[in-house]
């Protein structure tokens, strides 16, 4: 029987991560690491996160600058502070709706 794994956090959720001064918006989960190994290999071993866990793309900000962030579930918290997200391509991707959420656009395949 596979051991199937549920994302903790969701599409269009606003994170920040647990030790590092950044915050996003999800806009894509893998259920386990699906990156490069010298990706991987980058991160210190010390604070390496396990392989088998859902890992988050964010639409990410610090106090510089916007990037793309893909971060472990166990790195993950929920962002509660209500501060809006500026990163430049989140309107490509979501729309936010009155209660300051975000929702992912409707795409229409032709």
């Amino acid at each position: 029987m596979q051991n199937i794994k549920t994302a903790k956090f969701s599409i269009g959720q606003v994170v920040r991560h647990r030790m590092f001064p950044f915050r996003g918006v999800i806009f894509d989960v893998d259920p386990e690491f699906d990156n490069t190994e010298e990706w991987y290999e980058a991160i210190p071993a010390e604070v390496r996160p396990r392989k088998d866990q859902p890992f988050y793309h964010l639409l990410a900000e610090n106090e510089e600058t916007e990037y793309v962030a893909y971060v472990s579930e166990q790195n993950l918290l929920e962002d509660d502070s209500g501060v809006p997200v500026r990163h430049p391509q989140l309107f490509e991707l979501f729309v936010e709706t009155s209660d300051g959420r975000y929702e992912p656009r409707i795409r229409h395949n032709h």
